[in-house]
């Protein structure tokens, strides 16, 4: 990594302010949507967001279903069980969702040829192709903004956002790095977890069946999971206090987010097929 080495104006303590990418992961980049702002993987489907939330006819958040799917298999290499659950995933899910939020639908409020059709009957209640219809879109409008969402959330991590919102949106790296300190506990956590459980089926002490033992070992893990939280927040506090965290208003980065012009471009591409999307199927 090339760069250049300074002193610290308040501590004299020597910082080197590399190149490095913006995405700042190890290992090969997964495909040119990596390579992008994570910001601005996130400002490019906001507006069809939007869009999709306030349509009500089947066309348009099945197209904003495609677009994101189509920009996640060209823009990121993605492993071929993800491509696999996308494809076949996605047209299940819009379906079971058609049934769950179809049998919350008045049938009062239905009107149309496809009412008189019933797809099942329970006692005196039927379910009708009406129903069903008005919550598979409802279902695909779901799926829309879940699918939009991914093109972010399956191409950037949690720190690059940190980093990209901390140097782009001036967010007091305080704030940000405060926060992802939090969010990495989660995963040490469950590390942690699976080690006390390991501990107690060497012991003997996961003996039984059924809701009362199952009650017994999760209390028998509460005490020594909190005590092996509050020793890891002792270090990384003790960890962040030996290197100034918060002493002074800014600090330099060793990986570099910069919004380039290409993250200008994808975006305005993004919001313009957007907005022929739209205008094409709104109301159709």
């Amino acid at each position: 990594m090339s760069g250049t080495a300074g002193a610290h104006p308040a501590t004299g303590a020597r910082l080197t302010t590399g190149t490095a990418p913006a995405t700042g992961t190890n290992g090969p980049r997964r495909g040119p949507l990596a390579t992008l702002n994570p910001l601005a993987k996130l400002a490019a489907p906001l507006p069809a967001m939007l869009v999709v939330v306030f349509s009500r006819d089947m066309l348009l958040p099945l197209a904003f279903i495609v677009l994101p799917l189509l920009v996640l298999l060209l823009g990121a290499r993605l492993p071929g069980r993800v491509v696999a659950a996308l494809l076949v995933g996605t047209p299940l899910a819009a379906a079971v969702l058609g049934v769950s939020f179809g049998v919350w639908v008045d049938p009062a409020g239905l009107s149309g040829p496809a009412t008189a059709t019933v797809l099942f009957s329970i006692g005196g209640w039927s379910f009708t192709l009406a129903a069903y219809l008005v919550g598979f879109t409802t279902g695909l409008r779901i799926l829309a903004i879940l699918m939009l969402s991914l093109m972010a959330g399956m191409t950037s991590a949690g720190p690059e956002f940190v980093r990209a919102m901390v140097q782009n949106l001036r967010v007091p790296y305080r704030i940000g790095y405060t926060a992802l300190a939090a969010l990495r506990f989660v995963p040490r956590f469950g590390h942690e977890l699976e080690i006390i459980r390991a501990a107690h089926r060497v012991r003997g002490t996961v003996r039984g069946r059924g809701p009362i033992a199952a009650t017994r070992r999760a209390l028998g893990t509460a005490v020594p999971l909190l005590a092996s939280a509050i020793r890891h927040a002792e270090r990384v506090a003790l960890a962040m206090d030996a290197r100034a965290f918060g002493a002074h208003a800014t600090r330099t980065e060793r990986v570099q987010s910069p919004w380039r012009r290409r993250d200008t471009l994808f975006v305005a591409g993004f919001v313009s097929v957007s907005a022929v999307i739209a205008w094409l199927t709104w109301g159709r």
